[in-house]
């Protein structure tokens, strides 16, 4: 049975599905001869236009549904259509003033800029990969307006994204934005993202050890099959760093004298120092013994200069920092009852340890190396017994 053609409204595509038995559903337009609606089994929806130039059929997407009005794909439809008519091919029009596609500038311009000197690339490239080039990457940029980047937001949100992530989306999209004009890119004047403000973020981090749970914890990693876990996350506990910092660290780094661990390369660029408590002391002066056994088995000439540069969390079997220990972190954390302690947690737990000893949030800070203390502020989480406590100081007054 063929369905009558209606003309294709944003209110009509909205009804639209794929049948069950069907890969993908066309639906014309009443109005534009070619130009149609390809409806998808995975509820993708993308505006077609259909036409002939040089006697050759020529099929175009114009753009997701999700993304532009049925106005707006019937417009481009009718400029590919009419160029065709005229012999200009569509497809071979000049867009230098609409600026280069969102997808080639960062893929091609940005990604290589940030690589030489942001260590977190990898983060932005995922993002790029996983949002940007999905939805937004086929617009050029110098066409993109305020309600394009809402547009997006709003897609990721209805896709179940926190605002953290819609944030950090937001901020790439920004400053990807800010270079093109910087570099006097063509076709790119303004920064639609300026006039978008971020979404308010309630995720405050809550996460954090009781005492119990720090000792089901410990229990937990002891069992581990992995022999260097328990090292790590009592060091990790120990310090409050990240654990990138921890699993990059190298002996030659450890001040004995001064009781002190030197983190060269931080989340912020800038060189640490981070005091050993004693029980950090004793637990690297431990494993400085093993790697002196060790050495001594490998008959190492020099065993000092040989420790001086390798690194005090190595994996044993191959001398390397570790990528990942997730796997064996996972099984302690599930044996110990706590299978959404991520390994992050561990820092809060540091934070919240020392708030609650009576430490002012100034030390905290700069023991975990923040810039602003209101970073700090959402890692110190105070005992609730210690509230409770603290209410009792208030003076008892006559009824």
């Amino acid at each position: 049975m063929v369905l009558p053609k209606q003309s294709l409204t944003d209110l009509y595509i909205r009804t639209l599905i794929c049948p069950a038995k069907n890969s993908h559903k066309e639906f014309f337009d009443a109005d534009l001869r070619g130009f149609y609606l390809d409806v998808l089994k995975s509820g993708r929806k993308s505006f077609r236009v259909r036409y002939r130039f040089e006697k050759k059929l020529r099929v175009v997407t114009l753009g997701e549904a999700a993304f532009m009005t049925a106005d707006e794909g019937r417009q481009l439809a009718i400029e590919h259509i009419r160029n065709a008519k005229q012999g200009i091919d569509p497809t071979a029009v000049k867009v230098e003033g609409l600026g280069p596609k969102l997808q080639d500038f960062f893929v091609n311009k940005y990604l290589p800029y940030v690589k030489s000197y942001k260590r977190s690339w990898d983060t932005d490239e995922s993002m790029i990969r996983n949002h940007l080039v999905p939805k937004v990457g086929g617009m050029h940029m110098g066409s993109m307006s305020p309600p394009d980047i809402a547009v997006f937001v709003d897609a990721m949100k209805g896709e179940g994204y926190a605002p953290g992530t819609c944030n950090r989306a937001l901020v790439l999209l920004r400053y990807g934005f800010e270079l093109a004009i910087r570099w006097h890119t063509q076709g790119v004047k303004h920064n639609p993202v300026k006039e978008i403000k971020n979404l308010k973020d309630d995720n405050k981090i809550e996460r954090f050890l009781s005492a119990d749970q720090a000792e089901r914890l410990m229990t937990a990693v002891r069992q581990s099959e992995s022999e260097m876990l328990p090292f790590i996350v009592m060091f990790l506990i120990y310090t409050g760093a990240r654990k990138r910092e921890v699993l990059d660290a190298q002996w030659k780094d450890v001040d004995w004298q001064q009781k002190s661990w030197r983190i060269p390369r931080t989340k912020s660029g800038k060189v640490r120092h981070v005091p050993l408590s004693n029980g950090a002391y004793d637990l690297l002066i431990k494993l400085k013994q093993r790697a002196m056994a060790d050495l001594l088995h490998k008959n190492e000439a020099s065993k000092e200069e040989a420790l001086s540069f390798a690194y005090i969390f190595a994996n044993p079997k191959t001398g390397l920092a570790y990528n990942s220990f997730y796997y064996s972190w996972h099984a302690a954390r599930c044996r110990a009852g706590l299978p959404e302690f991520r390994v992050h947690d561990l820092r809060h737990s540091f934070a919240s340890f020392l708030v609650n000893a009576g430490r002012s949030l100034y030390e905290v800070q700069e023991l975990l190396g923040h810039a602003d203390i209101r970073t700090t502020s959402r890692y110190a989480h105070l005992d609730r017994q210690r509230l409770v406590q603290a209410v009792e100081f208030v003076p008892k007054l006559g009824n």
